[in-house]
């Protein structure tokens, strides 16, 4: 077997691993990212294409680098679109907006992380994680074009998307690494590529609309005024869609798709739950999609990943020169993520969570009588300013619906309970365990509030 050694081994060519990698390798660290794909295929990853917090990015690959990938900067705002009520709602959504070409962004921050100095390890899967008898994860093992391979690492990174391979072979016994992971919290989604005759209408939008059970949605991200990234998804505890004829009856239903060629095709499996309470363990921090370092509303994850992949970088690259990567030593990561966007995605998994209990037709019928700001800060900020003056405001519109509005009221107090919880993350990993008993009192009025199953 073929042994490498390097000082970070960062699994997964992704937005995430692309940035951990490029930041420890501009910091004049040994870096291999170990990719499953080859090189042609590498950076072609299912995306909605839309990326929200598009003003910047990590400074080793910058903004700049990337640019060539946005395709459409016009777009300013989202339209919700509700069949049951022949509503069309307009939301501002927050922050600078634009759509993608997602494989030649991948292929961007690959090129950028190389010429930062890491080096790619393309036709690579991961078969094992490595483990000295204190735990401490030393590696990965893995095939590459067909021979075996082993990896040496100070620290790994796992960059390897949802429901990580990784996160199966290691043994986390003596971590307070987030083990409380089932496929019920994820989403599986479906795009495609689909190129049209005439321009669309609403070129400068983002298109949202529901499907027919409410834990779900389908949507329509122009990439260009002809290109559109049409895709839906569902999640995973719900009974499983068809999602390909289900794309295709909403699409042969439009008119502005008449004359459509289909591009490309990919599906993708993404965590729509909050992020893990932890993400580090001795030798080893997670990532991305690993991490659930996802917007569970809206499935959006890129910004957020660029910034983890960066801050779980400079953690382990601080553990090095101290000559220590315990959790302790690492633990800065988890709280630096929970500070950026960790405690308001939470704060938004208790929408998604309504989403689950309640009937579509209903919910519809709620948001279409809701004031598009209050609705893209519940999408957006974990909390909206949805107050008694403002729900007997909307109940004069939506007689016959007083009880889901009340409902979406309690829910918004408990979401703002949470988010006020995760403010007070722990400074270490001994406080763990407090501050997530207090948070899980919080979930069961989550779940007494909105009638869901338990999610965790």
């Amino acid at each position: 077997m073929t042994t490498h050694e390097f000082d970070f081994v960062v699994v997964g060519a992704g937005t995430s691993g692309c940035y951990a990698a490029a930041t420890a390798a501009e910091a004049g660290y040994d870096v291999v990212v170990v990719e499953r794909k080859d090189e042609q295929e590498a950076g072609h990853i299912a995306c909605g294409d839309a990326l929200k917090g598009a003003a910047n990015f990590p400074a080793a690959i910058p903004k700049s680098k990337l640019e060539p990938a946005f395709t459409n900067v016009d777009v300013d705002h989202g339209r919700f679109e509700i069949p049951q009520e022949d509503t069309v709602l307009e939301i501002p959504i927050p922050g600078e907006l634009a759509v993608i070409d997602r494989w030649k962004y991948g292929r961007l921050i690959i090129g950028g992380a190389k010429d930062r100095g890491a080096e790619f390890h393309y036709d690579t899967v991961v078969q094992d994680v490595e483990q000295d008898r204190d735990g401490r994860v030393t590696g990965v093992t893995a095939t590459r074009e067909g021979e075996p391979v082993e990896y040496e690492a100070d620290i790994v990174v796992d960059a390897a998307g949802s429901l990580s391979l990784l996160q199966d072979k290691t043994d986390f016994s003596e971590s307070t690494f987030d083990t409380n992971v089932n496929y019920s919290q994820f989403c599986s989604a479906y795009r495609e590529i689909v190129e049209v005759p005439e321009e669309v209408e609403w070129k400068d939008a983002l298109v949202f609309k529901p499907t027919k059970r409410a834990a779900g949605y389908l949507w329509y991200f122009p990439r260009t005024g002809t290109e559109i990234n049409a895709g839906l998804g569902f999640q995973m505890n719900e009974e499983p869609m068809h999602m390909i004829e289900d794309l295709k009856t909403d699409l042969h239903n439009r008119a502005e798709f008449d004359g459509a060629e289909v591009k490309d095709k990919l599906g993708a499996a993404l965590p729509t739950r909050r992020p893990y309470d932890s993400a580090t363990h001795p030798g080893y921090v997670a990532v991305g999609d690993a991490a659930a370092h996802v917007n569970p509303t809206t499935g959006g994850g890129i910004a957020g990943a660029a910034y983890a992949g960066k801050y779980a970088a400079e953690a382990a690259i601080k553990g090095i020169e101290d000559g220590d990567l315990s959790e302790d030593a690492l633990w800065e990561y988890n709280e630096r993520v929970m500070d950026h966007f960790g405690a308001r995605y939470a704060a938004l998994d208790v929408y998604n969570i309504l989403s689950t209990a309640v009937d579509v037709d209903d919910l519809m019928s709620l948001l279409a009588n809701l004031p598009g700001e209050q609705l893209s800060e519940a999408l957006y900020a974990g909390s909206a300013s949805f107050g008694p003056a403002l729900a007997a405001k909307v109940a004069v519109k939506s007689f016959g619906h007083w009880g889901q509005i009340y409902q979406m009221y309690q829910t918004k107090q408990v979401a703002d309970r949470l988010l006020e919880h995760y403010e007070d993350y722990p400074s270490s990993p001994e406080g763990l365990e407090r501050w997530q008993a207090r948070r899980d009192d919080i979930m069961e009025d989550v779940y007494e509030v909105t009638g869901a199953d338990p999610k965790y």
